[in-house]
């Protein structure tokens, strides 16, 4: 299997959609270097990229809470195998408790390497979700706001109780159909 080429990969970076998903990669990458304010600035910058990028897409001019509304659609929908969602259920929490960490405590201590491990871990669990369970990829990838949905999802799913309900299929279940039995031959 061959490497992609550098030219490719500069000829990918033309597209701004892939700059600013370039950027909150590299966002995260800095912060878990231990480079917090750039890391910041950077996942910040390829955020508010994506959201531009997302709204001139669709003509979406709406409001914030109609836009949460289709941000909640879109989430739902790319997560429906209930593995995943189990998955996600875990791998949120280590992500947000990590990314925290990486922020508060100081670069490359204890607590720090904690949060590092507890970040890379939960997308870990997300990425395996998505690429083994749910075979697609990570909502984020389009639709920027599913890094809010994804946190605020999990709380609904804890305050109503318990495991995540399967979604309703998207095909009815096939109906098995008597045939009458055939005479028999004499």
């Amino acid at each position: 299997m061959a490497l992609p080429s550098l030219s490719g990969a500069f000829n990918a970076l033309k597209i701004k959609k892939n700059r600013d998903l370039a950027c909150v990669g590299a966002g995260m990458g800095a912060l878990m270097a231990g480079a917090k304010l750039p890391g910041l600035a950077l996942f910040a910058k390829g955020m508010v990229g994506l959201e531009k990028e997302w709204r001139a897409k669709r003509e979406f001019d709406g409001t914030w809470s109609e836009r949460f509304e289709k941000a909640a659609v879109f989430y739902e929908g790319t997560h429906q195998d209930p593995t995943n969602r189990v998955l996600h259920r875990i791998g949120i929490p280590m992500i947000l408790g990590g990314a925290a960490g990486l922020i508060v405590f100081p670069a490359y201590r204890p607590f720090w390497l904690t949060s590092h491990a507890l970040f890379t871990v939960g997308w870990g669990l997300n990425l395996v979700g998505h690429g083994v369970y749910e075979k697609n990829k990570p909502a984020f990838a389009d639709d920027p706001l599913s890094f809010l949905m994804g946190p605020l999802w999990d709380l609904q799913q804890a305050r109503s109780g318990g495991a995540p309900e399967p979604a309703a299929p998207t095909a009815p279940e096939p109906v098995a159909v008597e045939q009458p039995l055939e005479p028999a031959l004499a």
